[in-house]
């Protein structure tokens, strides 16, 4: 049950990491916040892809 709730945290992560990017793509003009969100964008998306990878790696037994 535990595993579950990692992947839903792991979801999450990577779709604020695509809500972010799309932001600082095609609506924000400053560049200082641009880098910032998408410093933010880049390191939610590295933490739902490990997170991912150790629910992939460790199955459940069942």
């Amino acid at each position: 049950m535990d595993k579950m709730w990692i992947s839903f945290g792991s979801m999450g992560c990577m779709f604020l990491a695509m809500a972010f990017m799309f932001f600082v793509k095609n609506k924000l003009n400053n560049k200082f916040l641009k880098f910032i969100l998408g410093l933010i964008a880049y390191i939610l998306l590295f933490i739902g892809f490990i997170t991912m990878i150790y629910i992939i790696s460790n199955p459940t037994k069942a």
